[in-house]
């Protein structure tokens, strides 16, 4: 399969980067500066494309790269895709799903218990030596119980629902479409789940109509004893109306593993002491980094091969 000329666009995973350069012709966009000068050398042979959502796939790319056949994303959300013109052009477009369900799912439960239970902020307050120069840690709440409110049922969220039932969760959600989930309250709106939930977790795809689908009016139904969960990405979050909300104590506390505008964090959540923060590590284990970069491969092949693509999206 070397005749297949393969740019990467960014060094998103190790394994993965050594097995298209074993199996195909490849290119790395992050060794040529400017990139025009790899498009102008190279842009008519480049009939495959790897990205992950740090890099738009647009028209400008598109129009690059005129012998484009398909472009296989390293994630399993496509936000970062313009896939009416990938339609358009007849460009395929794949992703990873199913196999990060679980990491996704045990890190927003793991944010929820860490929220609650301050487990970073305990943790601190031993590194720093003030359990023995002050004594017992402050009283924490439980997770335990606490009504669990789903955005998107789909794979993930059902993943988590899942995981919050063995913690004696009740489990509410939202999404487009009611479905029949006989141990889940379904509510008609946003507003309405947080207004009936202790936890808030986002697990939905983003698109237009979920762009800041968690709002001022979210936030203040959730309250100040409630937290927010996202495991989904940054923009379904208005993210100045998050930060004021816990600065001013309108919400309880946040769990959050993507942001707006990525790496960069709002630097008021760094001194909040009801905030649990990591840098996008959903599907970060090395089980699932692999998985999902033997799934890019898998549709490489795939469509070498003139096979049915794994996991198409067009």
């Amino acid at each position: 399969m070397d005749s297949l000329v393969v740019l990467l666009l960014y060094p998103v995973n190790a394994y993965l980067e050594q097995e298209l350069d074993r199996r195909f012709s490849l290119l790395r966009l992050w060794e040529h500066s400017p990139p025009d000068s790899l498009f102008h050398a190279h842009g008519s042979t480049i009939r495959a494309v790897v990205g992950y959502p740090g890099h738009k796939v647009d028209a400008a790319l598109l129009d690059a790269l005129p012998s484009l056949d398909i472009f296989s994303s390293f994630s399993v959300g496509i936000d970062h895709v313009d896939l009416a013109e990938c339609r358009e052009r007849g460009i395929r477009v794949t992703h990873t799903p199913g196999v990060l369900t679980d990491d996704v799912a045990d890190i927003a439960v793991g944010l929820a218990v860490a929220a609650l239970r301050r487990i970073p902020q305990a943790d601190r307050y031993v590194r720093a030596g003030s359990w023995k120069a002050k004594g017992d840690y402050t009283l924490t709440t439980r997770f335990s119980g606490k009504r669990v409110g789903i955005i998107g049922l789909g794979r993930i969220g059902l993943a988590v629902a899942t995981r919050v039932e063995a913690f004696d969760c009740p489990v509410n959600y939202y999404q487009r479409t009611k479905k029949e989930y006989p141990n889940y309250t379904y509510y008609p709106s946003v507003v309405e789940l947080a207004a009936n939930s202790d936890v808030l977790v986002v697990a939905c795809p983003l698109n237009e109509q979920t762009r800041h689908i968690v709002n001022r009016e979210v936030i203040d139904a959730l309250g100040p004893k409630g937290v927010l969960i996202n495991i989904g990405r940054g923009p379904h979050v208005d993210e100045p109306e998050l930060v004021s909300a816990l600065v001013e104590g309108r919400l309880g506390g946040a769990g959050l593993d993507v942001f707006e505008d990525e790496p960069n964090v709002p630097e008021a959540l760094f001194t909040l002491d009801n905030v649990v923060l990591v840098p996008h590590v959903g599907s970060g284990t090395h089980e699932t980094r692999q998985a999902m970069a033997d799934l890019v491969l898998g549709n490489l092949e795939a469509h070498v091969l003139k096979k049915p693509l794994l996991t198409p999206v067009v």
